[in-house]
C-alpha cells in the first residue's frame, strides 16, 4: 500500500482500486466494533496482507487466522489497554508501523492514577532526574478562575450537536449506544474524549454499596472537563455507562461548566464539572484522574 499520506486516504484509494475485496474485508469487521477501531484495525490488516502471501480473499487458511487474530491483538491492545505475552507486542508493534491512531484512549497505572511513585521534574529525557511529590503541593492549583468561561462557547456548540443527534435517534432513552453518540457529537466539533480506567476495587472514596466489587470504572472528560463517571463488569459496560450518565447533562435547557468540589486521592479538588441547568445534589463520584495538578516546583532534588 502506498505511503505518505492519511491511513484513511491510502485504504479508500486501495479498496477503490480492488472493489473485489470490499465486502470480503467488511466481513471481517466485529459486530462490536465501533467505525474508529474497525478503520484502524482494517488499515493495519490491508498493510499487512502483503507479507501473508498464502492469505487468498474468501478462503480460511491458517494464514489469515494469524493475521487476524494479530490484527485483533493490536487493536485490544490500543483501544482497551490490553497486554500481551512479549514476543506478541513485539510483533504487533513491528507490524503496525505506519499506522497512525488519533485520539487512542488514555490509560494510567493505578500508581499513576494515584499519584503514588516518581515523577519527571523538567523536560529532560535523563530518567534519573526525577522527584517525589512533595505533600500539600499533588492539589492547590486545580483550574484557573476563568476556565469555565473559557470552556462554554464549545460547550454550548456540543450541546446543540448532541440535541440535533438524540432528536434524529427518536430522544434519550436506555437503549441507545450513548457512547457513540457522545463520541460522534464530540468529534464533529474538532474534539476528541477522553477515557480513564481503573479496577473498581482501586477507587478510594466509593460509596460502601461498592467497596469489594468486581469490574471497571471509566471517567469521561472533554477539553479536561468532567462529564460523567461509570461502573461496569468491563471497559466496555464502564463507558457506556459513563456516556449515559455524561448525556443527562444535555437533556436541560443549557448546559455549563462550573468548578466544582470532588474527591481525588482522598483530597478534596476544585475540578471542571459539565452540569445542566436543573437543580441537582451537588455530591459527584471520586475523581479517577485529575488534569490540574500543580508542575513541581523548584530546580533542586527534594
Amino acid at each position: 500500500m502506498a505511503e505518505g499520506r492519511t491511513g484513511e486516504d491510502i485504504v479508500s484509494e486501495y479498496l477503490d482500486q480492488n472493489p473485489h475485496l470490499v465486502e470480503w474485508v467488511e466481513s471481517l469487521r466485529g459486530v462490536h466494533e465501533t467505525n474508529k477501531q474497525w478503520h484502524a484495525r482494517r488499515e493495519f490488516f490491508l498493510r499487512n496482507m502483503e507479507t501473508f502471501p498464502t492469505v487468498q480473499p474468501g478462503f480460511p487458511s491458517p494464514s489469515l487466522d494469524r493475521l487476524l487474530s494479530l490484527s485483533i491483538c493490536w487493536a485490544n491492545h490500543v483501544f482497551l489497554g490490553c497486554r500481551y505475552p512479549q514476543p506478541v507486542m513485539d510483533k504487533i508493534e513491528e507490524m503496525a508501523e505506519g499506522v497512525v491512531v488519533n485520539d487512542a484512549p488514555v490509560r494510567k497505572t493505578r500508581d499513576e492514577i494515584m499519584g503514588k511513585g516518581k515523577r519527571t521534574a523538567g523536560g529532560g529525557d535523563d530518567d534519573s532526574c526525577v522527584k517525589r511529590t512533595k505533600p500539600g503541593n499533588p492539589f492547590k492549583q486545580g483550574p484557573p478562575p476563568q476556565a469555565p468561561a473559557e470552556h462554554q462557547p464549545f460547550f454550548n456548540r456540543l450541546y446543540k450537536a448532541v440535541a440535533w443527534k438524540l432528536v434524529s435517534a427518536g430522544g434519550f432513552g436506555p437503549n441507545l449506544d450513548h457512547f457513540e453518540i457522545l463520541r460522534a457529537c464530540t468529534e464533529s466539533s474538532k474534539e476528541s474524549l477522553s477515557c480513564v480506567f481503573v479496577p473498581l476495587k482501586d477507587i478510594p472514596d466509593l460509596p460502601a454499596a461498592r467497596t469489594q466489587k468486581e469490574g471497571q470504572v471509566c471517567e469521561l472528560r472533554c477539553q479536561t472537563v468532567y462529564l460523567g463517571t461509570g461502573y461496569g463488569r468491563d471497559e466496555a459496560a464502564a463507558r457506556s455507562m459513563a456516556s449515559k450518565e455524561a448525556l443527562k447533562a444535555f437533556q436541560g435547557r443549557k448546559v455549563m461548566v462550573k468548578i466544582c468540589r470532588r474527591r481525588f486521592n482522598g483530597r478534596d479538588v476544585e475540578d471542571l464539572v459539565l452540569l445542566d441547568d436543573q437543580p441537582r445534589n451537588p455530591g459527584f463520584p471520586p475523581a479517577i484522574s485529575y488534569p490540574f495538578q500543580p508542575e513541581q516546583q523548584g530546580d533542586g532534588p527534594s
